[in-house]
């Protein structure tokens, strides 16, 4: 007959661990610390990348690391629908190549996680509902799931109103130094991105692991990749009225080389939108050449030439600025009519020359 000592032995120990973002090598320390063994459940509650300084090392010791589960946290769940803010757009550039075997891998995660001694969530639990009847976004912690509860809640939180018999575990808001316990919850994300504490909690015994973090990494991360982050998006295809949004956006920026950056694409797109009167002007041209020569056959000769509708209009003296914005209402369509007419191109911003391979090197070095 076996003593209770001897069961206890034998359970397996749950490590979880609260938002990690990108901070590995806490997470090695902390495992380290807690003595994690290959034979130990490790799971994250998610917000595993975004902010801190390595978050594809994170993201690839997770993904491989036998007897580990990953949940959904909000920020996964961003980049796996395509919502791209700033922490977003980082990992992107810095996953590279990998990004898109990484949205495959977000697809498979689960939103909560129950072991024998308690619920495990990312950011919420509706106190009245069973965890079955538990909804994604509030799961999840995104901003649909944020606004629910709070018209739910109101001003108070849901762990106000917990009072179930299984402790719920959960990360997503920063409680401070140390977990917040309270009404059978805990609450684990200590801010570790933000230079505070990555914490696990070791299950069954509800045990607290620590590690400090040694500086703010965020806000590192966001003036150290904010160059890399602009030649990597799709200038080239992006709408006019979108770049001008993103411009708006950064025009806080005061660093020099990407200030400089900014100014030489802002220059782009008014060199880029001056072409447009250049483009009618030669559009009348080559319509008045194509009407001497086809008198008779204009529409047909017209339409063989991908800009057609605009021959047409011009023909017809009805094509206006309006029209030509309406249409071209990116650079590459401006630059493809442009040489189509042998139209002088506006040099395209230095920076866009910012290779992955020089994007990569900057990831790696810093």
């Amino acid at each position: 007959m076996f003593s209770n000592s001897a069961i206890v032995l034998k359970m397996q120990r749950k490590f979880i661990i609260g938002d990690i973002h990108g901070c590995f090598d806490e997470l090695t320390e902390l495992l380290e610390k807690a003595g994690l063994t290959d034979e130990d459940l490790l799971i994250s509650l998610g917000d595993i990348v975004d902010r801190g300084s390595k978050s594809k090392e994170v993201y690839e010791y997770l993904r491989n690391r036998p007897n580990t589960m990953v949940l959904m946290g909000n920020h996964e769940r961003k980049h796996l629908n395509g919502i791209l803010s700033y922490a977003q757009d980082i990992v992107k550039v810095q996953f590279g190549a990998d990004y898109a075997s990484f949205l495959e891998w977000l697809a498979s995660l689960g939103y909560y996680y129950e072991t024998e001694e308690a619920i495990i969530v990312h950011a919420a639990f509706e106190h009245d509902l069973p965890l079955n009847a538990q909804k994604p976004e509030v799961l999840s912690g995104s901003t649909a799931g944020e606004r629910f509860l709070e018209k739910k809640y109101g001003t108070a939180y849901w762990t106000d109103h917990y009072s179930g018999e299984k402790p719920v575990i959960y990360g997503h808001h920063v409680v401070g130094a140390t977990p917040e316990i309270k009404n059978n919850t805990y609450g684990i994300d200590t801010g570790a991105c933000h230079g505070g504490w990555l914490t696990a909690i070791e299950l069954p015994g509800f045990m607290i692991h620590q590690v400090k973090s040694p500086a703010d990494y965020w806000v590192a991360e966001q003036k150290a990749w904010q160059l890399p982050v602009l030649a990597a998006k799709d200038w080239l295809n992006m709408g006019f009225d979108a770049i001008r949004k993103q411009l708006s956006k950064l025009s806080f920026v005061d660093d020099g080389p990407v200030k400089q950056a900014l100014d030489e694409l802002s220059n782009w797109i008014v060199g880029l939108e001056a072409q447009l009167p250049i483009i009618k002007g030669e559009l009348g041209i080559f319509t008045a050449t194509l009407l001497e020569k086809y008198p008779d056959t204009f529409n047909f000769e017209a339409s063989k030439f991908p800009f057609k509708t605009f021959l047409y209009k011009s023909k017809a003296n009805n094509l206006t600025i309006a029209d030509l914005q309406k249409s071209l209402d990116n650079p590459v369509k401006i630059n493809a009519l442009a040489n189509e007419l042998n139209i002088k191109p506006i040099t395209s911003p230095a920076f866009f020359n910012l290779s992955f391979a020089v994007t990569l090197q900057h990831y790696t070095s810093s």
